[in-house]
């Protein structure tokens, strides 16, 4: 059993050395047991091709070790440093207007360049060797938050040689390649693999399924400079877990192949900063404005919960304001705490908090950390020290239970509806994130699953939103579920290679729900369209053609929600009002047990005790659940950004 505790991002190389020991021992005071550091310093490793200089990290190492700290190391591959763009200058990203990028920042890399591949892996061996056998290592990080700053795609000769290679390979011929691609529209038929040209700068869109198929193989290059370093790090300590820092909202690769080479996955949590560059509406980013959206960090702690195969941490928690966004608020008081403790209940190993000092220099001088630039405390610094006494009175160490309800998330689905929105806005995360908000207001747990799973059972209800196409494996689920399962709006309307049907969506056999899509009416989403009963259709409804029992009807008489037995179709994109209605009536389909919570309030179950934050601005007072034997750490009453935890009377 892991028993959860507390980190923290540190970066000796900005530091004077004489200052490393006393940081390190006010970090153990506070009751940090985690640290992270290397992950930017390539040019403090290797100032000039072959010199090398990872002294000064290994006695940084050995001053944790002296205070019973573990060490984080990353790997530096996000920022090589400018020598090597001097070696390598084509291992520069292309943007999509074909503008080569600079040096100068960070992440000034091509996935698809080959030679940068095999320099990432050189100084990854050579850091690997020079510090594997420390004892205060406890873990790799592998690169920085993939994908950061619109870096996955790039448009260069050399992703051009390798898309065409990776269609080679797929396709086996061209003929199989212009069949799937439907090229013989606009007469776009190739004879050669060397001719694919990649989907940017042309006349008009390419093709869905040649811009797929990039997206499709630009995910693989991620994948497989994950796994360069990967099997690297394990060569030399296989016993030690490989971890990587995902990111909010972002879907440019498949997250789950790359975690095929993790031990752990992670996420870099910014609750604030996330919310303030969101889509969500008005209201919602003033009402939470210094608390973050209540239910976008617990969906992502649930999705790379399903990322890392069950092990998942927050590598970088928000502990202030932070740089990036157009306005960076300072948190409520209490939120660097609430915001750890909603990730613990949610199963996380270590909450790493984003950084140990605020570096008074460079492009986040304006980041909070745990301690000012002075070197005297922030708030946060005093809200973690909380954190990590609270976690000494209560036993964590169990894993999360299994949900009783289950949402798919496909990345491709996200990537197909980026292609053909059809209604500007249209996406996949979008309506998955919509139906996870109105479970959880009701204290459902939830899990998130892959488009690979093959089996949903030992769950009660499971949704599949917007999925662009079936697999194999997601058919042989439904066909075999017992229980209740809601599909829709647009899912199976695509096949794999992107063309509509030949049964129209959605595409499953009549025995199982005789529903198709006839047409599709997408609208602008400053129309709503009002359902019968409450709530209203807004962006995208669709018109059917069913025997199916119909449940609920928009005002021009189409159906909205069928059911054929367990099976429900939902049509349209709905308002969280409509959404709200149909989750509410697969709660009670399902008879699920729900809690009555607070405006505000959310809460998650791990180990045998049941979590509750309150993101409102204002205090708020539970009801207490009929499960519960009463409280552990806080009351009945919870303040604004208040946490209180129960003790379950059986465990779950």
């Amino acid at each position: 059993m892991i028993s959860p505790s507390l980190g923290v991002c540190y970066y000796p190389e900005h530091w004077p050395e004489d200052w490393w020991e006393a940081d390190a021992a006010r970090m153990a005071e506070v009751g940090i047991a985690w640290v992270r550091i290397g992950e930017f310093a390539w040019s403090r490793f290797e100032p000039t091709p072959g010199e090398l200089h990872f002294d000064w990290i290994i006695r940084a190492m050995d001053v944790f070790h002296r205070h019973g700290i573990k060490v984080v190391v990353g790997t530096p591959t996000a920022t090589p440093p400018r020598w090597m763009v001097d070696k390598h200058p084509d291992m520069l990203a292309v943007d999509l207007n074909g503008k080569r990028k600079g040096f100068g920042s960070r992440r000034h890399y091509d996935f698809s360049h080959l030679p940068y591949r095999e320099e990432a892996g050189r100084i990854t061996r050579l850091l690997a060797e020079a510090v594997g056998q420390h004892p205060a290592l406890g873990a790799w990080q592998t690169d920085n938050e993939y994908g950061c700053h619109d870096t996955t795609y790039s448009y260069s000769p050399a992703a051009k040689e390798g898309f065409q290679l990776w269609l080679q390979q797929k396709y086996d011929t061209v003929d199989a390649l212009n069949q799937a691609w439907g090229n013989v529209f606009w007469s776009m038929e190739y004879n050669r693999f060397d001719q694919v040209e990649l989907p940017n700068l042309l006349v008009t869109e390419a093709a869905p399924a040649h811009g797929l198929d990039f997206r499709r193989y630009a995910s693989d290059q991620v994948a497989a400079f994950n796994r360069v370093q990967f099997d690297i790090l394990k060569s030399i300590r296989p016993d030690l877990p490989v971890i990587h820092n995902f990111m909010s909202r972002t879907t440019d690769f498949d997250h789950y192949d790359v975690a095929e080479t993790l031990d752990i996955a992670s996420w870099d949590s910014y609750p604030l900063g996330h919310l303030a560059v969101s889509d969500e509406p008005e209201e919602t980013k003033h009402l939470y404005m210094r608390q973050g959206d209540p239910d976008n960090a617990a969906f992502h702690h649930d999705l790379y919960r399903a990322v890392g195969h069950g092990r998942w941490w927050i590598m970088e928690q928000q502990p202030g304001p932070v740089n990036w966004a157009q306005f960076n608020p300072d948190p409520l008081p209490g939120m660097a705490r609430l915001w750890a403790w909603e990730a613990f209940s949610h199963g996380a190993e270590v909450v790493t908090y984003f950084r140990w000092r605020q570096a008074p220099f460079a492009q986040e001088q304006m980041h909070a950390g745990l301690m000012r630039p002075d070197r005297e405390p922030a708030p946060a610094y005093h809200e973690a020290s909380q954190v990590a006494q609270e976690l000494k009175t209560l036993d964590l160490s169990g894993m999360v239970g299994k949900a009783r309800v289950a949402l798919v998330f496909d990345y491709q689905s996200e990537w197909a509806w980026q292609i053909q929105p059809q209604a500007k806005g249209f996406t996949h995360s979008a309506h998955v994130r919509g139906l996870y908000a109105a479970f959880r207001k009701h204290g459902v747990d939830i899990d998130i699953l892959p488009p690979s799973t093959k089996s949903f059972a030992g769950y009660d209800v499971v949704a599949i939103p917007a999925l662009f196409a079936w697999n194999d494996d997601l058919r042989s689920a439904i066909a075999d579920f017992e229980g209740h399962l809601l599909i829709g709006p647009r899912s199976g309307s695509k096949t794999q290679d992107f063309s509509i049907p030949a049964n129209l969506a959605p595409d499953l056999p009549s025995n199982l729900l005789d529903v198709k899509v006839m047409r599709v009416d997408s609208i602008d989403p400053s129309i709503d369209v009002e359902v019968r009963g409450s709530g209203s259709i807004h962006h995208w409804r669709e018109r059917l053609e069913t025997r199916a029992n119909v449940v609920i009807e928009d005002v021009d008489g189409w159906p909205v929600l069928v059911n054929q037995g367990k099976l429900y179709y939902l049509g349209a994109s709905g308002s969280k009002a409509l959404i709200q209605r149909v989750v509410d009536q697969l709660i009670e389909e399902a008879d699920l047990p729900t809690i009555n919570l607070p405006a505000g309030v959310r809460c998650r179950t791990r180990a045998g005790f049941r979590v509750y934050v309150n993101y409102g601005a204002g205090p708020a007072t539970l009801n207490p659940a009929t499960d519960e034997s009463g409280y552990v750490l806080g009351t009945a009453e919870l303040t604004a950004a208040g946490v209180t935890v129960a003790k379950l009377a059986t465990a779950g």
